[in-house]
């Protein structure tokens, strides 16, 4: 028999997850009107409040305005891979190896499981039924193709073997972007394309020779081909992973608290990317395994569309180790839901691993408009990632907006990754602050500020220069000064007769000098260009 032959693949399906958790942390039910907000957009919304003309896409405003009683909530990742724990280990104890494609969704392979249990509408009966016990709503949907299994799941179909072609000709060309987790983030921009084309279904898209679409769009165009024809996709490699891609950690002493497991998870998902990287290879499909002393074992294999980054990969051991040891995971398999003694062990197994220079990038610069979150924004981030995952968590850092005086106090650097609260309110008053514009450059190179006479000029306790500016030594070399303004005193000094100033000065080069004057010494802070 063909291995590939006869390949089932159910998807389990939660709608509406997001607002799910939300109602559920929050107390209320999931039959009020709820709106999950990112960035001030609806990304979820429960079906009381689909009712009322609220959709996804929306901005706030235009929500509220349609609904008043709508129930806000920002979205939480962590929240939702978090309370997803027990859903999974509920469909785990009637099949036992699952794959969670997102906080929501996840599919198993039906094939050996519907003849185990008499046939797929028994196995999916099954499988609905563990859910309902958690207090979740679920639907499932069978099919030969993940892409299929996973559109019928949101009708609750079976999609008879054979004919995942002709289920998916009549479906809309958006069904490319209707599940985030099977979809490259370029694709809404594919999609809006092909419709504009003229392109309305998948079936049309289907149509279309593969050349073509290869010569004529990106690469991601070319995979969402291969799923609008119901193709099978590209399957795991059959070469068996390098056991030196695994990372072990016995823990010493063992694991009981959900603070520890997160700052273990990150130092273990650091140091398998660092493995990763050093074998060129990125991986999209990780199995979690989680050991107590007492020989209990937790495992869940986590999927994503894109290579996982050290910061996705951290996020995802959270969420497990999160809700197994918050005992939010029900019953286990083969154990009780909460682990029966500290966490002894941990084993990252990469189940699948990609070449991470088959990622297509965007064209952007030359008059190119490049979107948002794509092209050089996207790369750069990759890019920075990668360094992470070679040298550490703490070794890149972003600049972010934050308060001060100075325009070297006003930028913060914080870890990629983490979350971007400034040290010091941005919006608060702060007294004496520099008046824009600020400078273009930050620097801090020692300067002498010298009068026509070659004495330093410094600045009174009153705040006013000793003797007019009329050069400025930086290095060793002398720069003429055609205009200064200032000086500006800010702060106190522990010396009365001392004080802190900023000062404006104009060169002969044409370029403007941030001075800072600080213990009877001057400092270049900027430059203005």
């Amino acid at each position: 028999m063909d291995p590939q032959g006869g390949r089932r693949v159910m998807a389990v399906w939660c709608p509406d997850w997001p607002a799910v958790a939300a109602a559920s942390t929050a107390g209320i039910t999931v039959a009020e009107p709820i709106a999950v907000l990112h960035a001030g957009k609806v990304e979820a919304c429960s079906r009381a409040a689909r009712t009322v003309g609220v959709r996804r896409g929306m901005r706030k405003r235009q929500a509220q305005s349609l609904c008043p009683d709508l129930v806000v909530f920002d979205a939480d990742p962590t929240r939702d891979g978090r309370l997803f724990e027990p859903v999974v280990t509920a469909v785990t104890e009637v099949v036992p190896l699952t794959e969670v494609l997102r906080p929501g969704l996840l599919v198993v392979t039906a094939d050996r499981a519907a003849r185990y249990f008499g046939g797929e509408a028994v196995l999916a009966e099954r499988i609905v039924d563990a859910v309902a016990a958690t207090g979740v709503a679920a639907r499932v949907g069978v099919a030969d193709e993940l892409f299929t299994a996973v559109l019928s799941a949101r009708s609750g179909q079976s999609v008879p073997p054979g004919t995942d072609a002709a289920y998916l000709a009549t479906r809309p060309i958006s069904d490319l972007t209707v599940e985030i987790a099977l979809s490259d983030p370029t694709r809404p921009d594919l999609v809006d394309l092909l419709w504009r084309l003229g392109i309305r279904t998948l079936g049309a898209f289907a149509e279309l020779p593969a050349a073509d679409v290869a010569s004529r769009f990106s690469a991601d165009a070319v995979v969402a081909h291969r799923l609008a024809s119901a193709t099978p996709g590209r399957r795991p490699s059959r070469a068996p992973i390098p056991a030196v891609l695994d990372v072990e950690y016995t823990c010493d002493p063992p694991v009981d608290r959900i603070d520890s497991a997160a700052f273990l998870g990150r130092r273990l998902a650091e140091e398998l990317h660092r493995r990763l990287s050093a074998a060129s290879l990125a991986c999209t499909r990780l199995t979690v395994h989680a050991i107590t002393e007492r020989g209990q074992r937790h495992s869940r294999t986590w999927w994503c569309a894109q290579p996982l980054t050290p910061d996705a990969t951290a996020d995802r051991i959270r969420w497990q180790l999160e809700g197994w040891l918050a005992g939010t995971a029900g019953r286990d398999a083969g154990g009780a839901g909460a682990p029966d003694s500290p966490i002894a062990r941990l084993h990252l197994e990469p189940v699948e691993v990609v070449d991470p220079g088959s990622l297509q990038h965007a064209f952007v610069g030359a008059g190119l408009p490049a979107a948002v979150g794509d092209g050089l924004t996207d790369r750069a981030r990759r890019a920075l990632v990668r360094v992470q995952g070679l040298l550490g968590g703490e070794s890149v850092r972003v600049p972010i907006r934050s308060g001060g005086r100075g325009p070297a106090e006003q930028v913060a650097l914080v870890t990629l990754g983490d979350e971007q609260v400034p040290p010091r309110d941005p919006n608060a008053a702060w007294p004496d602050r520099l008046a824009r514009p600020s400078p273009a450059l930050l620097s801090h190179t020692d300067a002498e500020l010298l009068d026509a006479e070659g004495d330093q000029v410094e600045v009174t306790p009153r705040g006013g220069f000793t003797t007019e500016p009329a050069e400025v030594r930086v290095g060793r070399r002398p720069y003429a000064v055609c205009w200064w303004a200032g000086p500006w005193p800010f702060g106190t000094d522990a010396e009365p007769t001392s004080v802190s100033a900023r000062a404006q000065v104009l060169l002969e080069d044409s370029r403007a000098l941030l001075l800072c004057y600080r213990e009877r010494a001057w400092t270049v802070e900027g430059v203005y260009e």
